[in-house]
């Protein structure tokens, strides 16, 4: 860890603790109860956003939550749990096959900007690292490395037209086709996103917030991944709003700023993309697939574990 971060205190790693586990339980509690998902998705931000982030995420503030890239990072991750919650409860819309292309297009939405993100950090210049938007960065080749692998991952995303709504209480929205392999080239890629873009916010808003969302996912309620992930990173930018010096002055853990360890994790994230990105090709090929239209991955037993638990 000390090779990414400075070596974190005891109470450092309980706050991490603490945040994963109550972005888990917020979380859940949005995605079990239609009014709680109702409440901290809606209710919520139109009350932030009307009387506390004009204040506290105002432009030019000195914890960098001022930025157009933080606003509509905020209303895209509300915007995409409001539409998941349309689609499992109103079922007309999920019977419509062409309102499955919006958690699609969402993710990848939200994918590009990242990419986009990390290509403007490269044309920043900053070699030695500096300052933007009172966010500490450092350009270099790991920046085009990582926008190169979040490219990757948005043209490795399949499977859509199998989207389904699970058939117990909580009506969940099962991407059985979004397995593992996916799931963990993504969370490398973002990782390395946040590690590069966001740097001394990272170890929060890249390490337990992508943990928050991968447990559930893994062992809560498998196959809704991007249910999880929208919900914990809509929670987690809502709080960073409300309470921007959280990860400067409450709780800073900063990063080493250490090239080799800006290089390291986007190469990884890298490998890791180009590698599903092949595999993924192989098997489109091998089964003849199509890339848009098919469930590539329908004959494994990771899908059909997911559907038959949900369906």
């Amino acid at each position: 860890m000390s090779y990414l971060y400075e070596v974190p205190g005891l109470n450092a790693w309980a706050i991490m603790l603490f945040v994963i586990l109550t972005l888990i339980a917020f979380n859940e509690f949005g995605r079990t109860t239609k009014w709680g998902g109702i409440l901290l998705f809606l209710i919520v931000p139109i009350i932030l956003t009307i009387f506390v982030w004009p204040k506290t995420a105002a432009p030019d503030n000195e914890y960098g939550t001022g930025t157009w890239f933080n606003w509509v990072k905020t209303y895209s991750a509300l915007a995409g749990c409001l539409g998941f919650m349309a689609i499992r409860f109103i079922p007309a819309l999920a019977k419509r096959k062409w309102v499955l292309v919006f958690p699609a297009a969402i993710l990848a939405i939200n994918i590009l900007e990242a990419c986009f993100r990390d290509f403007q950090v490269y044309s920043f210049g900053l070699w030695e690292g500096g300052y933007v938007d009172n966010l500490w960065v450092m350009s270099g080749s790991w920046n085009i490395m990582n926008g190169i692998a979040g490219l990757l991952n948005i043209v490795t995303i399949c499977g859509w037209t199998g989207i389904v709504i699970s058939e117990d209480k909580s009506k969940d929205m099962i991407w059985p086709d979004m397995i593992w392999v996916w799931i963990i080239a993504y969370d490398l890629w973002n990782f390395a996103y946040t590690y590069n873009c966001i740097s001394d916010h990272s170890f929060y808003a890249g390490f337990a917030l992508l943990i928050s969302c991968t447990i559930p996912a893994f062992f809560i309620k498998k196959g809704a991944w991007l249910q999880h992930r929208a919900s914990t990173l809509a929670l987690w930018i809502m709080f960073v709003m409300t309470i921007p010096q959280f990860a400067d002055k409450i709780a800073p853990v900063p990063t080493t700023h250490n090239p080799q360890a800006f290089f390291s994790v986007s190469l990884i994230a890298l490998i890791a993309n180009l590698a599903l990105f092949v595999y993924q090709g192989l098997r489109i090929v091998r089964l003849k697939k199509h890339p848009l239209k098919d469930e590539i991955y329908k004959d494994t037993k990771t899908y059909q574990n997911v559907l038959a638990e949900n369906v």
